[in-house]
């Protein structure tokens, strides 16, 4: 916030005149803010960098090798030793390192070619209830473990755009989902963009994907495309699914033709809920509302939708307020097994991290504490973990690893 605050303008504020000059100078203030927060987070040449780093302790964990295995591995030359920094002292591990190591010791998580990937919808109907910010933390947390992402930015806000390195405003209509939804183009391989993350790939949103609500719904009149609008994302998705392991969708907060294509596409479904009664109200419409629109999509395409899960996870909870410990009981006592078993709690930390368009799982160091920035990462990885098991539950090939586990 810090560029934000340098900025200084003169009070020019009534000679900007009314409507849209008004509306045009505010446009003008806030981008030029926008430019320089975003020119502090990105790289000289604009282009986001993955800076963590894992030691060799981190790094056995997540390979699920020993530590002297790892160096066995480098010594004999199967892999690489890390990068040493000017006093010749190792500076950590990338993640494309850890990457190699699963390679070569066998330890991939993928899912096995007879696995069906998951494409998991984060949905919600209303604005604020922490659903962009759950589903990039999830994303990180599934491409540290080692898996391979696709995320889906079907938001026009393109909140996950930007968290993964993209500028909306720099991206071109032709760049994003919008000419596939208008079928102006057939396939959606040309508009997946690779992030700076190694295993996760992107397809950007941008303001132009507005467009595509009310094209849609034009072509529902269409005879010869029909119910095919409602199936369109789908058929994109079947088109690249092979490649990857999970594909995370960001939905639209609002009921339209993107949101219904983003139901139809979906075979795994959470929904974000906020520990509070307007929230709760509108979590129960949106279920009410679903339940009429899957009727509605199976009866127009011909299909049973089914998904392997549907659940709830209660986000931005504030333990410091009792109402919110209350809802949030209540929450659990009515969903039962349908809810999360972990509170995704309001976090200093995680805000500070949105600032500087982030997650905590990209931070380099503590940004508010080191206490804050544990407390913060310990319920996001508790709650991206159940997702986790979750997804691999659906794997037939993972089944004996989980027992293993003694997960199963």
């Amino acid at each position: 916030m810090n560029n934000a605050e340098k900025i200084s303008y003169t009070d020019d504020t009534e000679d900007a005149g009314t409507g849209r000059i008004q509306i045009q100078e505010l446009i003008r203030r806030a981008k030029t803010v926008q430019r320089k927060l975003r020119a502090s987070v990105f790289s000289p040449n604009e282009e986001k960098q993955l800076k963590i780093r894992f030691n060799i302790t981190t790094a056995a964990g997540l390979v699920s090798r020993s530590k002297e295995a790892i160096r066995k591995a480098e010594r004999e030359g199967r892999l690489s030793p890390p990068a040493l920094d000017e006093n010749n002292r190792r500076i950590g591990y990338r993640l494309e390192d850890i990457q190699a190591m699963r390679k070569t010791f066998g330890t991939l998580p993928w899912r096995s070619d007879d696995d069906e990937p998951i494409i998991l919808a984060i949905q919600s109907f209303k604005g604020g209830s922490g659903k962009s910010t759950g589903t990039c933390h999830l994303a990180d947390y599934l491409a540290i473990a080692g898996y391979r992402i696709l995320v889906i930015d079907c938001d026009p806000q393109a909140s996950m755009t930007t968290t993964f390195g993209l500028y909306p405003d720099n991206l071109e209509q032709s760049e994003t989902l919008g000419p596939y939804l208008q079928f102006d183009t057939n396939t959606v391989t040309d508009v997946i963009k690779h992030t700076y993350w190694p295993n996760i790939d992107i397809i950007p949103s941008s303001l132009y994907l507005y467009n595509s609500e009310y094209l849609l719904a034009a072509q529902m009149g269409n005879r010869s495309v029909g119910a095919s609008a409602l199936l369109r994302l789908k058929q994109g998705i079947d088109s690249v699914k092979d490649s990857y392991d999970i594909i995370l969708i960001d939905a639209p907060p609002a009921l339209g033709m993107i949101s219904l294509n983003v139901l139809s596409a979906a075979n795994a479904l959470v929904i974000p809920t906020p520990p509070g009664m307007y929230d709760y109200d509108s979590t129960v419409t949106f279920l009410d509302m679903m339940d009429e629109v899957l009727e509605m999509l199976e009866k127009m395409t011909g299909r049973s939708i089914d998904y392997k899960f549907v659940k709830t996870v209660i986000t931005k909870i504030n333990e410091g307020k009792s109402a919110h410990t209350a809802v949030a009981v209540m929450i659990k006592n009515i969903f039962e097994n349908y809810c999360f078993n972990t509170l995704v709690k309001d976090s200093a930390e995680v805000d500070n991290a949105s600032t500087r368009l982030m997650t905590i799982y990209e931070l380099e160091k503590p940004i508010t504490s080191l206490k804050v920035h544990r407390r913060a990462k310990t319920y996001f990885d508790a709650f991206n973990k159940e997702v986790e098991i979750l997804i691999r539950k659906t794997w037939p090939s993972h089944k004996q690893k989980l027992r293993d586990e003694g997960i199963l």
